[in-house]
């Protein structure tokens, strides 16, 4: 109790000086509180009257509590809510596929050898949205020759079994990850795949003259990693950078936002000298 009282009272004093800051005329110092709080407000376009603002500031800028990590929860079999989160399978560009929900993505990008796949959505979906999926949109999952799995959550890596033992895919997975895979205790209702290729920084998948260059980007998950690829649109072109993960949902103390900065701004810098 005492940990979630001291909690709440920090939050409490963030947005009252959310209101101070707004309330005064004179220019905060540069590394104060106020100052570093005026800056998120200009950020978000100079307002504070969403929810979205005073929800991330209480999420990042508030000391974590004192408790340990939440166990391994369990994945269900099955989608509840199968008929209004399914959405039809797009083509994106000339050689990139679309297939998912509101809230997850799997990316197939074809080649003249095969087909690489971003992500397996979870392990209740993979069958509908992946398999069938690529169906509708006139392509075979039995050439799928590549599973790169961009961090080790459930609605990212929960089909990479189905593709691995069913049409004998290559999951393509970041040492942490791998390592989050293994110590699940409930996460796989349907079983784990199986470890196999290990990203290292700076690693080519390759297939059909098309490459994927795949980057270390720790942060959303220990061993989340990103990729720089070319896709074409009407035959013109086009780089692409791929994050492994944005969401700020690991415990929120300075050692781990410290390390997804880092992350991000390093692969900001490669996307940009990638000409993405």
């Amino acid at each position: 109790m005492r940990t979630s009282k001291w909690n709440i009272t920090g939050a409490l004093a963030i947005l009252a000086f959310i209101s101070a800051a707004d309330a005064q005329t004179v220019r905060p110092a540069p590394d104060s509180i106020e100052a570093h709080l005026a800056a998120g407000k200009n950020a978000a376009g100079g307002r504070d009257d969403t929810p979205d603002f005073y929800g991330l500031v209480a999420a990042i800028c508030v000391a974590p509590l004192n408790a340990p990590p939440r166990p391994d929860a369990p994945a269900p079999t099955m989608n509840p809510n199968r008929a209004s989160t399914y959405l039809e399978p797009k083509k994106a560009f000339d050689d990139l596929y679309w297939m998912g929900t509101p809230s997850r993505s799997t990316w197939a990008l074809t080649t003249s050898d095969g087909i690489i796949l971003y992500d397996t959505q979870g392990v209740y979906d993979a069958e509908e949205v992946i398999v069938g999926g690529l169906k509708k949109l006139g392509l075979d999952a039995a050439k799928v020759k590549y599973v790169i799995v961009s961090h080790a959550h459930q609605n990212e890596v929960g089909g990479a079994k189905l593709m691995q033992e069913r049409y004998g895919a290559h999951i393509v997975m970041g040492a942490g990850d791998w390592d989050m895979v293994d110590q699940s205790v409930n996460g796989f209702p349907k079983g784990k795949p199986k470890r196999d290729i290990v990203v290292t920084d700076g690693m080519k998948i390759t297939l059909g003259g098309r490459t994927v260059t795949i980057y270390l980007t720790p942060g959303h998950t220990p061993g989340a990693i990103s990729g720089i690829f070319q896709v074409h649109d009407h035959g013109k072109p086009l780089t692409v950078a791929y994050s492994g993960g944005t969401e700020f949902n690991f415990v929120n103390d300075v050692p781990h936002f410290d390390t997804y900065l880092a992350s991000v701004r390093r692969f900001a810098a490669i996307a940009a000298a990638a000409g993405a």
